[in-house]
């Protein structure tokens, strides 16, 4: 760290709320496709893309030429004001992108948090419904109800109470650590059925306006399903009137090899939540789905000051054209291939890892002390990520025992590029295991 970078650590310190966390000490000066380069020169892989925003890569020209273009001609209006037509452009395009057979609408917001609390607010005014059921493991935002439908407490929740009421949680589809106790397939997807068993114990589906669902979970692990998991679970959602919504918002915009994960199991969801990579590196998110349940709310009852900023709308707009223009959906899957099969000769190797799942480029590392026992290593999770930093990686951890190595780097990155990544990982894993 030379005296650049402490000097502005100094000044962190001094300005920056301490809840405000950081997974390295590094202040980047630019970035461009996979590489963050910081103030002092040095390059770093970069395995995080900003959490799964920059699928596109960092600064596309797309994307930087629209925003050029657009804060030319203008930086904000309020869509409820003056209305401009990249705002409707947009939703024309996430109605047409997401999935379903079904007519749809769009609306749009500025993060995560505010496309899921959105989506929950038009599911309990088409239902006249309450209840929210959620999972474990689940990440859907740090505002009070996407806080309250986080799973994890801490650091997320915890001293944040009382939470919002109306959640319900059930377990998660969580494979390798099963809450059910059981092995997939014999099991036959029994923790699907925990949603008609709560009904008995927890919740009537009448007072049920909504079940939210990432399709890999994020924060809580990368836990995926296996493939009969959410068809039971719309099915289930559908015999009772329940609003099954998609958060896509790590998932979606080609991380997982598809759009939108929900493609992987051929479920169209009713209402699907996006933000991160739809903006490529702009704050822009949405609710899309079917347009009587988009239609529910009254005027006025949707919307906000900054939602939709035709800034944000333009380089959302250029991100979706480069990533259909670039081939992103076939490079992430494409990816997951390649990544897979390196992961899967470093299991071999270091009994360490002892799970690898995903889908496409958004794979997971779960590390072990103990294959037999699955003793998280969460020690080992932080000491990899560090030694990988110093080679020039940043590569980030999750789960809720802080044992689950992640990859989110943009689609962008080269091959040589991704080859040397997997090499410092290659070389990490040795070192600390």
């Amino acid at each position: 760290m030379n005296q650049q970078t402490k000097d502005l650590m100094d000044r962190r310190a001094k300005s920056v709320a301490k809840g405000v966390f950081n997974a390295a000490p590094v202040f980047a000066a630019k970035a461009e496709g996979a590489v963050i380069t910081d103030v002092e020169g040095r390059e770093f892989i970069d395995f995080a893309g900003g959490i799964g925003v920059m699928n596109v890569g960092h600064n596309h020209p797309k994307v930087v030429e629209a925003i050029k273009r657009q804060a030319d001609k203008l930086l904000h209006s309020c869509f409820h004001i003056v209305m401009y037509e990249e705002y409707v452009a947009l939703c024309e395009k996430l109605a047409a992108l997401t999935p379903g057979s079904f007519p749809k609408k769009a609306a749009l917001f500025n993060s995560g948090a505010e496309a899921v609390e959105n989506a929950v607010k038009i599911a309990r005014h088409a239902t006249g419904r309450q209840g929210v059921v959620v999972f474990e493991n689940s990440f859907h935002g740090r505002t009070l109800l996407a806080m309250s439908l986080t799973s994890k407490v801490k650091p997320y929740k915890f001293g944040f109470g009382p939470y919002a009421p109306e959640i319900y949680r059930i377990p998660y589809a969580y494979c390798y650590r099963c809450p059910m106790g059981k092995e997939y397939p014999s099991c036959d997807v029994a923790c699907a059925d925990l949603l008609r068993k709560a009904f008995v114990n927890s919740f009537a589906p009448e007072n049920i306006a909504c079940l939210l669902v990432e399709p890999i979970v994020g924060e809580g692990g990368f836990a995926t399903p296996p493939p009969e998991y959410f068809a039971r679970l719309k099915a289930i959602c559908e015999e009772f009137g329940i609003v099954f919504i998609a958060d896509e918002v790590q998932t979606g915009a080609a991380r997982t090899g598809r759009m939108f994960a929900m493609e992987h199991w051929g479920v169209e969801p009713d209402l699907v939540c996006m933000a991160k990579s739809i903006g490529g590196g702009m704050p822009i998110s949405a609710v899309a789905g079917k347009a009587e349940l988009m239609d529910s709310p009254q005027v006025g009852g949707l919307g906000g000051t900054y939602g939709g900023n035709p800034v944000c709308c333009a380089a959302a707009l250029a991100a979706l054209e480069a990533i259909e223009a670039d081939g992103l959906v076939a490079r992430s899957e494409a990816l997951g291939t390649k990544l897979f099969a390196a992961f899967g000769e470093m299991q071999k190797k270091y009994a360490i890892i002892g799970d690898v799942r995903g889908k496409g480029s958004m794979i997971a590392l779960e590390l072990v002390h103990d294959r037999t026992a699955r003793t998280p290593a969460a020690d080992k999770a932080k000491a990899l990520t560090a030694y990988c930093f110093e080679k020039g990686l940043i590569l980030l951890s999750c789960g809720n025992y802080g044992n689950v190595i992640r990859t989110l780097m943009p689609l962008a990155i080269t091959d040589a590029q991704l080859d040397k990544a997997m090499a410092i990982i290659d070389e990490g894993f040795a070192a600390i295991a």
